[in-house]
């Protein structure tokens, strides 16, 4: 039961954190962002992703993922999560999330964000990669990630000049609540 308690919390950790991984722009990033710097930090991002080295990102990678994650919980190598070390990551996890907050808000001079963190957005990162798999192979090959995160990146950059402005950026996510409305 520990065990299926840990997978459960490395699943959702898993997909929570990583949720922002395939996103073409840092959202505490204020000046402008290039293409080039996109497919830059694509490219990036994807290789952190692809857990196993193999050139795709599929289930065999968020097994990895969640094995890792579980293995730096299980602190004394038993193969069983105690309570102790259950509720010790968690506050670990709640005290790195707290940071990371704290940083975005003193790189935006001290504003907070306005809604509580990615959940909200609804799909994850399950979905968003599943929308990159262009031949819906259940893989998402480099070339796919790239090819979503430049595309989205495009649908942004309302005057096609290869660099989205904070007002782009701006525009983008008020374009995007209205949909969800359904306005």
């Amino acid at each position: 039961m520990k065990k299926k308690i840990a997978l459960i919390l490395a699943t959702g950790s898993l997909l929570a954190g990583g949720a922002a991984l395939a996103q073409p722009a840092d959202r505490g990033e204020r000046g402008p962002m290039t293409r080039d710097a996109v497919a830059e930090r694509t490219a990036e991002r994807f290789a952190k992703m692809d857990a196993n080295g193999d050139g795709v990102i599929n289930p065999a990678d968020r097994e990895a993922k969640m094995k890792e994650r579980f293995a730096k919980m299980d602190t004394n190598n038993d193969g069983v999560l105690s309570e102790t070390e259950f509720t010790t990551a968690h506050q670990q996890m709640r005290e790195n999330r707290k940071e990371r907050r704290e940083a975005r808000a003193e790189r935006r001079g001290g504003q907070q964000m306005r809604r509580g963190g990615r959940g909200g957005r609804g799909g994850g990162q399950g979905a968003m990669l599943k929308r990159a798999d262009a031949n819906q192979d259940g893989q998402v090959t480099q070339a796919e990630f790239q090819t979503a995160a430049l595309a989205r990146f495009d649908r942004v950059d309302a005057n096609g000049d290869g660099t989205i402005t904070r007002d782009e950026r701006r525009a983008a996510r008020q374009a995007m609540r209205g949909q969800r409305r359904g306005q």
